[in-house]
């Protein structure tokens, strides 16, 4: 697997919030660097990767430089996450998802969501082609290899009134379901079914998104930076943006900016994830005319709330709108 699930980069989120008292709102020392650009610090959620492709293409294409800024874009280490390290001041602006982001706030830490990265979640199951499973109620009976403590499984488990699933810890690989027939597995769809299509196996996927748990892949930034440089974060959001319109255009600039910084992509693999970011239309959204990209809804926030909060993994109740801003995507 070529990244993991950065929802669970941390064991839990209740462990940050200590830190919320620590930390408080630690601004950032933002000023003009000889080059005449605001340095910007942008954590990213894995390692370079077409996924980030919009972002990449900001820089490349000198998006982020028109407005003034100078974006360096920070690969996440194994251990950590963007949450913590933008928390701490140790970054700008991170990548995320909106569940990650709620819980983060009903933990009291200063974050706010201020655009989508992807309108849809990219996570799914992956199963074998002549696997009896067919449907999500059909995991019943089965063992999921997923993320500890996944959310979206406890959702799955909660809407289809599964008794009898069990979960194993995911592996990050496709060696288990390349060698066993019935190993159920929790995939990016942009990415582990090219390894095992490369690998001659056969597959079948299910959306998460597709059970009706479909969190927004955000950018974010702390509550204090956007109080104290507004027009900071406007024109990040407006490169950003445009850094995505461009990458669905016309990837090549960006792909190898991607490739000098991570050489365990390839060319292949790469055009085999902008591809099924296109035909999910997880960037866009329904309309390919890339004029909704970066947009989201209040309906779409709070749904995922009411999702959270019966779920249990929001306990602190809290209003969802703290957890986002939709001033920066007019």
């Amino acid at each position: 697997m070529k990244r993991r699930d950065f929802i669970h980069a941390v064991s839990s989120l209740a462990a940050l919030s200590a830190w919320a008292a620590v930390i408080g709102c630690k601004p950032s020392a933002t000023g003009t660097a000889a080059n005449g650009l605001i340095p910007i610090r942008l954590q990213a959620d894995w390692y370079p990767q077409p996924e980030q492709g919009g972002y990449f293409a900001a820089v490349a294409e000198g998006f982020y430089q028109a407005e003034g800024l100078d974006v360096t874009i920070l690969p996440l280490g194994q251990y950590t996450s963007a949450l913590q390290v933008v928390s701490s001041g140790g970054a700008d602006f991170g990548l995320g998802a909106s569940d990650q982001i709620l819980e983060a706030v009903s933990n009291g830490l200063p974050l706010m969501a201020i655009g989508a990265t992807m309108q849809h979640d990219p996570q799914a199951i992956m199963v074998h082609k002549d696997s009896p499973i067919q449907t999500f109620s059909d995991l019943e009976g089965h063992t999921v290899a997923a993320q500890p403590g996944a959310t979206w499984f406890r959702y799955i488990v909660g809407k289809y009134h599964l008794k009898n699933v069990r979960e194993t810890p995911a592996t990050h690989s496709i060696a288990n379901f390349l060698a066993d027939p019935s190993y159920i597995q929790q995939i990016f769809i942009t990415s582990e079914p090219y390894f095992v299509s490369k690998a001659g196996g056969t597959f079948r996927t299910m959306l998460i998104s597709s059970a009706g748990y479909d969190p927004y892949r955000v950018f974010f930034t702390r509550r204090d930076y956007i109080e104290q440089h507004p027009e900071i974060v406007a024109k990040f959001v407006r490169a950003t943006i445009k850094g995505w319109q461009e990458y669905l255009r016309n990837p090549g600039p960006a792909n190898a900016m991607i490739l000098k910084s991570n050489p365990a992509q390839n060319p292949a693999q790469m055009q085999y994830t902008l591809q099924a970011l296109k035909d999910g239309s997880f960037i866009t959204g329904p309309d390919a005319s890339g004029t909704e990209i970066g947009k989201m809804t209040a309906a779409r926030w709070a749904a995922n709330n009411d999702q959270l909060t019966s779920l249990g993994v929001v306990r602190k109740p809290i209003d969802p709108a703290t957890a986002y801003t939709l001033k920066f995507l007019a």
